[in-house]
Parts: structure tokens; C-alpha cells; sequence
């Protein structure tokens, strides 16, 4: 799986990741739908790092298409929640 973070790259993931995405995926939901802010920045922040932690970084001049997009890591509350689909950001 071959994950974005919109202005960092993109990085390759074991399948076996999916799993761990999916359960930060709807942690964040949840954090999200409870308008909890300083819940949410935390686990958008893991979120990220375990992609970062668990994915290869994506050559740059790579053409190879994202599986999942994420956004920034600046990104708010409100910005993350209008981009989920009704399996969260990660599909699956």
C-alpha cells in the first residue's frame, strides 16, 4: 500500500500495517465526531508517524499512484473531517 502525506511524500507500506491504520483510522474518527481537539491533534499525530515509522519513503520521481492520501500534518479538526469517507481516511 503506497500511502501520500500531502507536502511530505509518499512512503510503502506492508499490508500488515493495515490493520494498525485502520484502528488509528477510527480512533480519529471517533476523536472527530466528539469535536475533541486535543485528542484529535494526538491521534492524527500517531497516525502519521506510523506511517512514517512503519512505511518506506517513495522515490520522489516516482510515478507509482497513492493507495491512501493524508492530509498535512498542519491540518485541523475540521479540515481532516471534511475529507472522510464513510470508512474514515484509510480505506478498508
Amino acid at each position: 500500500m503506497i500511502v501520500r502525506i500531502m507536502g511530505e511524500g509518499q512512503f510503502e507500506l506492508p499490508d500488515a500495517e493495515i490493520d494498525a491504520l485502520n484502528a488509528l483510522d477510527a480512533r480519529l474518527e471517533t476523536l472527530i465526531h466528539d469535536r475533541d481537539e486535543s485528542g484529535f491533534a494526538e491521534a492524527f499525530g500517531a497516525l502519521l508517524e506510523r506511517v512514517r515509522a512503519h512505511g518506506t519513503p517513495v522515490a520522489a520521481d516516482s510515478l507509482a499512484p497513492s493507495d491512501v492520501v493524508l492530509p498535512p500534518v498542519d491540518s485541523h479538526l475540521t479540515d481532516v473531517e471534511a475529507l472522510l469517507a464513510d470508512d474514515g481516511l484509510i480505506p478498508g
